[in-house]
């Protein structure tokens, strides 16, 4: 069977969130605009699970206080290619994935980004699925702009919300969550929707959540495969659906120095700095189909892969990333699960930093 390897991108692919970095640097306080807005995100998505809400519209709910602030297209297209940061071993995982088989990026990203990465890596834009907006076609009026500059400064002044284990309701967060929730909902769902640049919360489809897994399903019908010939990576709760839709119908599911959301919801976990590792999970299945691929996760050492089972200059580009220790990679089950998302959580902090790891 013919097999298909598709990937987040900022996580296992790039370093950024280039959401947030355009966020922080464009809106003051920015930095805590976003990181709010990002775990209310998570609130609603996760806990709350609002109807009609995705995991990942973190990135429509931003777009009017970037516009208060007159951002451009030009603007975020030249912020995005000058601070782009590739993971290690992106180039060689990208080429050794597009010369065996069919590859693809589901980004929940803003297109200036995946422009930008696409350019750098010479991967087909063609292949990619990202957030679509143009900022230029949306205005706000004078007022308005006033408006949205006092609601961000208010939302940066806000205390961090706690999600506690297991929410589902709004009764089971705290008095003073409770009370910055509401407020959140108000500037959201009632103040801003009702100004000239309000219309930008219906027109505007973030690719999260159900829109990842849809994409996956379009990928597989324009190619018509089986969703089994399916590997996809992601890291993050944007990932939940897509990492279902593949486990449900006999694809892998790989975080890659995934947060909670991913590893409790993927079949192999990866914690590495160079997303080599991957390529070599998928060229694995490529070759030894789903069961093959997770008997060398379950048995991760240098004697298995030198067993005839990896390319072997695939195996030689890895081996010479890690001389040593390789990175881990191991199968989830519900014994080591909460465990493993500890761990991978902390690590993904390492590689990308603690303020970008620890968003949702």
């Amino acid at each position: 069977m013919k097999r298909v390897f598709v990937s987040d991108c900022e996580g296992p692919i790039s370093k950024n969130d280039n959401a947030y970095e355009i966020v922080a640097h464009f809106v003051p306080d920015g930095d805590k605009v976003f990181s709010i807005i990002s775990k209310y995100d998570d609130v609603l998505a996760d806990s709350l699970k609002r109807q009609g809400y995705n995991a990942g519209d973190t990135l429509k709910l931003v777009l009017p206080f970037l516009l208060a602030y007159d951002v451009t297209d030009r603007q975020m297209r030249q912020f995005s290619a000058q601070t782009l940061v590739l993971i290690a071993g992106t180039k060689d995982t990208l080429r050794q994935v597009l010369g065996t088989a069919k590859a693809f990026i589901i980004s929940t990203s803003y297109e200036h980004y995946i422009h930008a990465f696409c350019d750098v890596t010479s991967f087909p834009f063609e292949n990619t699925y990202c957030t679509r907006v143009i900022v230029d076609k949306y205005s706000v009026t004078a007022e308005e702009r006033a408006k949205l500059k006092k609601t961000a400064k208010e939302i940066a002044a806000m205390p961090m919300i706690t999600m506690p284990p297991n929410a589902m309701s709004i009764s089971d967060f705290s008095s003073k969550d409770r009370q910055t929730i509401d407020r959140l909902n108000e500037i959201f769902w009632r103040e801003i929707p009702a100004m000239s640049c309000g219309k930008i919360y219906s027109e505007i489809m973030p690719v999260g959540g159900t829109q990842k897994a849809q994409a996956i399903q379009d990928i597989t019908k324009k190619l018509e495969l089986p969703l089994s010939s399916v590997m996809y990576v992601g890291d993050s709760i944007t990932d939940v659906e897509a990492f279902q839709l593949v486990r449900e119908n006999g694809g892998l599911a790989v975080s890659f120095n995934g947060n909670k959301y991913a590893v409790k919801n993927a079949e192999v976990a990866i914690l590495s700095e160079n997303n080599l590792a991957a390529a070599v999970i998928f060229d694995a299945f490529l070759k030894h189909n789903k069961d093959g691929a997770l008997q060398i996760a379950a048995n991760w050492n240098r004697q298995t892969l030198e067993k005839d089972i990896v390319d072997k200059t695939l195996l030689k580009h890895f081996f010479a990333a890690y001389p040593n220790a390789l990175p881990k990679v191991q199968i989830v089950t519900a014994k080591n699960m909460e465990s493993l998302s500890g761990e991978s959580s902390e690590f993904r902090k390492k590689v990308r930093g603690e303020t970008v790891g620890k968003l949702g």
